[in-house]
């Protein structure tokens, strides 16, 4: 079995222990629900139009989430949180919830693309979101989040350091790159990266996304588990799985974990820088000098009896 393979089965077992290890769910089955956060990029760039339409960039990924959005079933719970809009006063210009069609396709329309790509800061707000509504929902049903960007980030090292963290606890990530002219350093980190060259394509795109959400039950087996961490690199991957064993239910950030080798992505520009971001938690002082962060001998079986019982009521978690 070769890294990626370790990798994806340790994910997998992980996502069943971070989603169960709670208090007794109290909620019934029928109340499952799909969960996306939608991050959209309304930096400076996306008033660009694309060049194989002519149409702004912008007014095509409204137009086709408006398309898109308008379908998806009333299990699935909509969020919509846009970075560098020159008129929001509350970046959630959607908030984490049941679909209400007219406040959803207006919230849509309202944001006007102003300045930079603060990428690595909003993957962290979506994906705490969703962290928080799986913790509400008691694990059950699906954890997503959608990034639509035409650009990579201004703060790539929060994206470098994120993103596994975001990973290790079990959320998926699909990037859309909107008409760029090569793919999004996102494209190695992520589930999966979709290219949107012209309006069509980006609509379907989008729409490809919500096909993967389903409430129906269905067999999943340790090859599927393996076939959807597949995209992922394995410098990634082995970041992620570094931050398996204090990465749990809590927000991005927390519990900040040093990697065992150095990570650089292969088509990243720079690797994380080695001294703390201010905007991000310093690392708990070990009880001992020289102490690494615990890593309890028991894990990675809790890990396996959680997820069994997981399957039993989420086989549908992945589709």
């Amino acid at each position: 079995m070769n890294l990626l393979k370790i990798a994806s089965a340790s994910l997998v077992l992980f996502l069943g222990y971070s989603a169960l290890a709670q208090e007794e769910p109290s909620i019934a089955i029928d109340e499952y629900r799909d969960n996306v956060v939608i991050v959209l990029d309304a930096s400076g760039s996306m008033n660009q139009r694309m060049r194989g339409s002519g149409v702004q960039k912008m007014k095509a990924a409204k137009a086709a989430l408006k398309s898109v959005l308008r379908n998806v079933p009333e299990t699935t719970h909509i969020g919509l949180l846009v970075f560098s809009a020159e008129n929001l006063s509350n970046d959630w210009v959607y908030p984490l919830g049941p679909r209400e069609e007219d406040r959803l396709l207006e919230a849509i329309d309202r944001p006007i693309p102003e300045s930079g790509t603060p990428l690595g800061e909003y993957i962290k707000m979506g994906a705490d979101r969703l962290l928080e509504a799986r913790a509400q929902q008691y694990g059950y049903g699906t954890y997503r989040l959608l990034i639509v960007t035409d650009g990579d980030a201004n703060d790539p090292e929060l994206v470098d350091r994120y993103t596994p963290e975001v990973l290790a606890r079990g959320i998926l990530v699909d990037v859309i790159g909107v008409d760029m002219k090569t793919d999004h350093t996102l494209a190695s980190m992520a589930h999966s990266y979709r290219r949107a060259n012209d309006p069509d394509s980006l609509e379907r795109a989008i729409r490809e996304v919500f096909a993967e959400l389903s409430s129906d039950a269905a067999d999943f087996s340790m090859k599927e588990a393996f076939e959807l961490i597949a995209p992922l690199s394995v410098e990634c991957a082995e970041a992620a799985l570094q931050a398996l064993s204090i990465s749990g239910n809590r927000p991005i950030g927390e519990n900040a974990w040093r990697p065992i080798v150095d990570w650089e992505p292969s088509n990243a520009g720079a690797a994380p820088s080695q001294g703390q971001n201010a905007q991000s938690p310093s690392p708990p002082a070990p009880t001992n000098a020289g102490d690494k962060p615990s890593r309890s001998p028991n894990l990675l079986l809790l890990g396996i009896v959680f997820f069994l019982l997981f399957l039993v009521i989420a086989k549908k978690m992945f589709r």
